[in-house]
């Protein structure tokens, strides 16, 4: 009797990817109050009437909504990070059949997979502009707060950030990639599960 795919052990480099997927989608909450905190103190801030440079920072010209640091916060923010939250987050949870509510452990890899082979193009590119713009806006946004915060200490420049933002992102990409080629090792059921927890966003419906 030939041995069920699921019940062979997954590589070291599955292993580990599962495992930082795994981490990073339990530290979601603390991290998106910390974003939205920090992003959203200085506007409340100043609806109440308090100044912005009292509230937050020191004042400073505002920036082009063109810039890369706006484009890639907003983007995050408004776009790419509430779909990945419906997705991996709240859609799971759902108690109704056919989704049955998606445990942790089967929200690891074998979810993302389910995402990247029943929409190859869109979940590499949802998967992709998050990573990437999460990465950019951090590498622009430490400049800034390492400038207000430690101004007698020299900041690294622009491009020495973003190239370790980009050096920083090209394993978990890769990762994807090779993902992305990989059949699904899990229960016809819970690939279904998956389906239709996905589909419960419009980025998967149309």
């Amino acid at each position: 009797m030939a041995a069920d795919p699921a019940d062979k052990p997954a590589p070291h480099w599955r292993t580990r990817t599962s495992s930082v997927l795994t981490t990073l989608a339990h530290g979601s909450v603390p991290f998106i109050t910390t974003f939205l905190l920090v992003h959203l103190s200085a506007p409340a801030a100043a609806n109440l009437g308090v100044p912005f440079s009292n509230a937050f920072s020191p004042p400073h010209p505002p920036r082009p909504l063109s810039s890369a640091l706006s484009v890639t916060g907003y983007a995050t923010a408004f776009i790419f990070l509430p779909i990945h939250i419906l997705t991996h987050r709240l859609a799971p949870a759902d108690l109704a059949p056919p989704i049955a509510s998606l445990s942790p452990s089967e929200l690891d890899y074998e979810y993302v997979k389910a995402a990247l082979r029943g929409w190859p193009v869109r979940s590499k590119v949802l998967y992709a502009a998050l990573v990437v713009g999460v990465a950019l806006h951090a590498a622009d946004g430490f400049g800034i707060i390492w400038s207000t915060w430690i101004p007698n200490l020299e900041t690294p420049g622009r491009r020495a950030r973003r190239a370790l933002a980009c050096a920083a992102v090209i394993p978990i990409l890769t990762d994807l990639a090779v993902l992305a080629r990989e059949p699904l090792f899990t229960l016809v059921s819970t690939a279904a599960r998956s389906r239709a927890a996905l589909t419960q966003s419009f980025v998967y419906r149309l």
